[in-house]
């Protein structure tokens, strides 16, 4: 689209540049998505193809960080080129807006969570506006919002209903300083993942949904998701720990109890000579209460709930434990064996509880020889009398001894029959164990959605009815937690009457892990402010699964298994059309400085605002992208920065050295067969455009792209320096290699590029169709080779395009300089970079 062209200012000032431009695609509501679902309207789902690309919501702490620029910037830019090439792209735009920060904020200052929270979602929707970043604004969410956790609350019930949220007393984690319990993923070497104090074990009755319940699903359907960075995956993979072995059960002498274990080694059953309890498991109160051993077995519980788990599971640890006095019956066996707790021993795997084989387990052989306890051999290795005394642990194959009916069998062949055993006496069973645990969402804070439950005497857990929904958070003076919920404390709320028989009941004063809210929050941006459900099946349908998703590694097991399982149970539920939220997923690298990660605490933190000021918005968009490559983490540098301000006035003063005129086509090959500069640097755009298309499209490698487009820049501000473009045929290359590079450095840098655009006599960058390259200027009759020898260049040699790659070798070593510089050497091999490169690496 062509309009008038117009002169540019001879210096290139960012601010009235971006401010006209966000004005314009403000007007022209130019990144509106459709179809979105919303009260009283009726959108119609499109024929043409869709793309969802979208970046983890922040957390409105008040501003935005330079990981947020990167992170919202690689969005944009996939948006943009996405948008251009035909495609309806949805890009959306939503707060993670309730827990602790505004919550403690609230503790120091008296101010309102909801108050700090509107006030820091205000400055975070300011700049990034201010970046120019192409969101639909129409779209935007905030977690926090009634409208939004009314449903939130809905999916819980849905949860409920289908057996999957239940309330159970277990052994949780608790974070002493923000007064709440964790999820086991928000443990971080024995610390709160949020304030780094240590956690402790405490009892207590909580909420859980049942992830495990999906463990096997989870696994499996990570076959689907092959645009994922593997090391997410193994990460997934290795937090839900899939293992295949046996459940034991084994009872106390006195029959009162019983302990199921989960073994992979059933077969080692024979050699259990004493039974391992970890210091968190529920039974331990029981198997001491009113016992000599009482006072010492809470001791040391008390002791280990303050040690890490990795330092409790490092195999070099000493191994310390305390009798309980009890013993279990070895159900193959039929004696008794004594029971201890043993800090080596955690909840987070099997059942908490282990049958110790210390003749073939290195930490159970280390426990018995620290505790003078009993060693048995049932494994030999071939040749290996069954009575030889163990000096260690062994753990390699061989033939069963000491162990009855297994006796001769290899190792699996003798887990197989085990477990038959075990089966056919209602022992145990065969069966697969997960280090997951079901994931744990209580939280004793106030700022979060209430859990929408009430607890009648009669009726005992009553889900409060959808229409009812949302039971909304009542205004509190006391934001401090005091090892309960503050809800607790708002008798008027919490006094309420039970749905189901009407008598007296109270609300449950928990409310959810902020996880629950970020679960979801992409199916809801298809429905943003729809007051009937919580999102269309139809609409929904049409954009999910998100074609491109992006955001730090750090959330791999946390955010991202959690809005599998949830996308996983709506799928059964019948309420989404897709297994997996998220079809693609890009994880970026960490920004620092100062060799540190950016942050407040460290003092090395570079605001965004102060950039934009200084150098403008574009610029840096552009420098966030070209620290280097986009999985990687990044040294911050200030000079790199006034670099790309450097390529920025370099294309501005390129564009408005420009004789004033309209946009023009392609120049013909034909007509640039006469003017060899013209020619090269027409083809240079050409092979511009293939580059910068396929490393956003397909490689995401935005630093190589924006380095592409700055070499066009380069070679048509050179070549226009020259004054080699002088004729009509000349002055047409370089307008058209002004816009192609104009174009391409759209998505990336777009205020500076609208502007420019328009210049050149275009409107409106955003809706031109994206630069699609013409094969026929990428092929080339001849290649220039450059020739190393032991890595140094040499020469270059001029060839047919089309020399088989076997015969380049022998051109260049017939070079005269190559020839010397191999002369009474041997080539011991020919490395050959086809179209581009030989190098003879001689001795």
């Amino acid at each position: 689209m062509s309009a008038p062209a117009r002169i540019l200012p001879e210096r290139y000032d960012p601010a009235p540049v971006e401010s006209k431009w966000q004005a314009a695609w403000e007007r022209e509501d130019a990144f509106r998505a459709e179809p979105v679902s919303g009260d009283g309207a009726h959108p119609v789902v499109p024929e043409r193809p869709k793309y969802y690309v979208l970046e983890m919501l922040p957390y409105p702490s008040g501003e935005i960080h330079m990981g947020h620029v990167k992170n919202y910037t690689m969005g944009d830019v996939v948006a943009h080129h996405r948008r251009r090439s035909g495609v309806a792209v949805f890009h959306p735009m939503g707060y993670d807006a309730f827990g602790l920060p505004a919550e403690n904020a609230a503790i120091r200052t008296g101010e309102p969570p909801a108050e700090v929270t509107a006030r820091n979602i205000a400055r975070i929707r300011e700049q990034l506006k201010g970046l120019g970043f192409a969101i639909d604004w129409n779209t935007e969410i905030a977690t926090s919002d009634p409208e939004y956790y009314r449903w939130t609350q809905w999916l819980f019930l849905r949860f409920f209903e289908r057996g999957l949220a239940e309330r159970r007393e277990a052994p949780v984690n608790w974070c002493p300083n923000d007064q709440t319990v964790l999820a086991n993923e928000q443990v971080v070497d024995g610390r709160c993942e949020r304030c780094g104090h240590e956690v402790e074990l405490r009892q207590l009755t909580q909420w859980f949904l049942r992830i495990t319940d999906y463990a096997q699903r989870l696994l499996d359907d990570m076959d689907e998701l092959v645009d994922w960075p593997e090391r997410v995956l193994t990460m997934q993979r290795n937090w839900i720990g899939r293992s295949e072995g046996a459940r034991v059960v084994f009872r106390t002498d006195d029959g009162e109890h019983e302990i199921p274990v989960f073994t992979t080694r059933p077969d080692t059953l024979f050699g259990a000579t004493f039974f391992i309890v970890a210091p968190e498991h529920p039974i331990v109160g029981r198997l001491v209460a009113g016992r000599p051993e009482e006072a010492a077995v809470r001791e040391y519980a008390a002791a280990a709930a303050r040690a890490s788990a990795a330092d409790r599971g490092d195999a070099d640890r000493p191994k310390t434990g305390v009798p309980t006095g009890r013993s279990v019956v070895n159900p193959v066996t039929g004696e008794p064996i004594p029971v201890w707790v043993a800090d080596y021993v955690l909840m987070d795997y099997g059942t908490g509880a282990i049958m110790a084989v210390p003749g073939h387990d290195e930490r159970d052989f280390a426990f018995a020889r620290a505790h003078g306890l009993p060693v048995a051999r049932v494994i030999a290795p071939e040749g290996e009398a069954p009575g030889a005394p163990l000096e260690e642990a062994y753990t390699g194959p061989g033939r069963m001894v000491n162990s009855g009916f297994l006796d001769g069998m290899e190792v699996e062949e003798a887990k197989r029959a085990m477990a038959a055993w075990l089966a056919e006496r209602d022992l145990g069973e065969a069966t697969v164990g997960y280090r997951l645990r079901d994931w744990l969402i209580s939280r004793q804070r106030y700022w979060g959605a209430p859990i929408p439950v009430v607890h009648c005497e009669r009726c005992g857990t009553v889900p409060v009815p959808d229409d009812q929904l949302p039971v909304l958070l009542p205004e509190v003076r006391d934001y401090a937690p005091k090892g309960r919920s503050p809800l607790a404390g708002a008798e008027d709320w919490v006094r309420t009457d039970c749905p189901r028989c009407g008598g007296e009941a109270r609300r449950e004063t928990d409310t959810m892990d902020t996880f629950v809210d970020s679960s979801w929050y992409f199916l809801r941006y298809t429905a943003p402010h729809l007051s009937s459900a919580p999102f269309e099946r139809e609409v929904l349908d049409y954009w999910m699964p998100v074609d491109q998703y992006i955001g730090g590694v750090e959330h791999a097991v946390l955010h991202l298994l959690y809005a599998r399982f949830f996308t996983k149970v709506l799928y059964d539920a019948g309420l989404v059309g897709v297994r997996e939220p998220f079809a693609r997923l890009f994880t970026q690298g960490m920004i620092y400085r100062d060799g540190a990660k950016m942050s407040k605490s460290k003092g090395n933190v570079v605001a965004p605002d102060e950039i934009v000021s200084r150098y403008g918005a574009d610029t840096l968009r552009l420098y966030v992208l070209f620290m280097g490559p986009a999985a990687e983490d990044i040294e911050w540098s200030d000079r790199n920065v006034e670099g790309q301000r450097r390529f920025v006035d370099r294309i501005w003063r390129l564009v408005g050295g420009l004789e004033a005129g309209p946009l023009v086509e392609r120049p013909a090959l034909e007509a640039l067969a006469a003017d060899p500069v013209a020619e090269e640097l027409v083809r240079k755009a050409e092979a511009t455009i293939a580059k910068v298309g396929a490393d956003i499209g397909e490689r995401f490698s935005f630093h190589t792209a924006i380095s592409a487009v700055q070499e066009l820049v380069n070679l048509a501000t050179k070549d226009a320096a020259e004054g080699a473009l002088g004729d009509e045929v000349g002055r047409d290359a370089l307008r058209y290699a002004a816009q192609t590079a104009v174009s391409l450095l759209f998505p990336f840098a777009p205020h500076v590029s609208c502007e420019l655009w328009e210049a050149l006599g275009g409107e409106a960058l955003w809706r031109e169709p994206w630069p699609v390259a013409d094969e026929a200027y990428l092929r080339r009759d001849t290649v220039t080779i450059v020739v190393q020898v032991n890595g140094k260049l040499r020469d270059r040699l001029e060839m047919p395009a089309d020399t088989p790659d076997s015969g380049v070798a022998a051109l260049a070593r017939a070079l005269p300089k190559v020839a010397s510089a191999i002369e009474g050497k041997a080539v011991v091999r020919e490395v050959v970079v086809p179209g581009r490169l030989v190098n003879l690496v001689v001795k």
